[in-house]
């Protein structure tokens, strides 16, 4: 099968590898399509250690069930699907509480970090457990499916926020992940979502969305801006995108007494905390690791409207283009948000 491997760290080639064959409890798909997850940009020049070469990459990604291996009763060939990037075991503690996303066992898709090394979806072909698989409607396109990965990381910010309805709202940074948590919130029922970011382009597309108020700026100029339009209030929720010590104690600058700020930007592994702030003001942190079951929601809302993902794709493109997207995504060009890829 044709596979983009990423033999060392900022090479991509297209190449041959054997094609997988499912195990029992098993399926074994046909890629339609994978999206470049930022994740996968910062892996392809060796910046987060969880892209070890050699390996294939890919975890956003949507297709066909081909085959099937012994035990498994819920799909069978033909059957149009997506997964969840997590690979959890179903038997830990957390897994039996629903928490799959912090499994004893967990795994990613695509990921090599030394403790694994599990291959990913920029390929022909893909094996993956039946237990993470989800069954598309007919009339889910597959580019759409292949964003569902992404939405449901949002959804699960916004869940664990524990957001109860009438809040109002502010993202920081309108990046993928932000402009998805800004619909996400809309759709929980918050009733005013601001957005903010230092790059007017993404700013327009958050407007387009749905954004009741967009912010071109970062810092003290963003704190002060929404302290004037909640009348020093502060908002009631930050949704922080980014991960910086500069944007978390913004959040925490922005956000009401008793409110809360939910982490699910990790661009930095260390930030320093303005600790009396959040103590003084009964603050919550809040963070957010990928998604727990929230792929069926985030089905029912791209195909519901609710949460729109096609603006958000700037180009569908074959397996044998990724490397010269990759290059252009990790030169941070302008404009660019989601490439998918289309094996076939």
């Amino acid at each position: 099968m044709k596979a983009l491997l990423l033999s060392s760290y900022n090479h991509l080639e297209l190449t041959e590898m054997p094609a997988p064959s499912p195990a029992a409890g098993e399926l074994l798909v046909e890629v339609a399509a994978c999206g470049i997850c930022g994740s996968d940009v910062h892996g392809f020049d060796g910046s987060t250690g969880r892209r070890i070469p050699p390996i294939v990459m890919g975890h956003e990604a949507a297709g066909v069930v081909t085959a099937v291996g012994a035990g498994v009763a819920a799909y069978k060939p033909g059957d149009r699907i997506t997964f969840d990037s997590t690979v959890y075991c179903g038997a830990c503690e957390f897994c039996k509480r629903g928490e799959v996303n912090l499994c004893n066992n967990r795994q990613v898709i695509g990921v090599s970090c030394g403790e694994y090394r599990r291959h990913g979806a920029f390929a022909e072909y893909l094996v993956i457990p039946e237990r993470i698989a989800y069954r598309l409607p007919d009339t889910f396109n597959f580019a759409d499916a292949a964003m569902l990965e992404a939405v449901s990381v949002a959804l699960h910010g916004v869940a664990v926020t524990e957001i109860k309805g009438g809040e109002t709202a502010l993202v920081i940074g309108a990046g993928m992940i932000g402009l998805l948590l800004l619909q996400a919130a809309r759709a929980a029922g918050c009733s005013k979502v601001f957005i903010s970011d230092i790059d007017e382009t993404r700013l327009r597309l958050a407007a387009s969305l749905g954004a009741d108020h967009t912010f071109l700026a970062s810092g003290e100029a963003l704190s002060s801006k929404i302290l004037e339009i909640t009348k020093g209030t502060g908002v009631d929720v930050v949704l922080e995108a980014v991960g910086t010590t500069e944007t978390i104690a913004t959040g925490i600058d922005c956000v009401r007494k008793g409110g809360t700020v939910t982490l699910v930007g990790n661009i930095t592994p260390q930030v320093t905390i303005p600790l009396q702030k959040v103590v003084s003001r009964q603050i919550r942190l809040q963070g957010s690791c990928a998604s727990a079951g929230e792929y069926p929601q985030a089905i029912e809302l791209i195909a519901n409207g609710k949460i729109k993902v096609a603006p958000l794709i700037s180009a569908i493109a074959p397996l044998e283009d990724g490397p010269s997207w990759f290059e252009r995504l990790h030169s941070r060009e302008p404009n660019l948000m989601k490439i998918v890829l289309d094996p076939r």
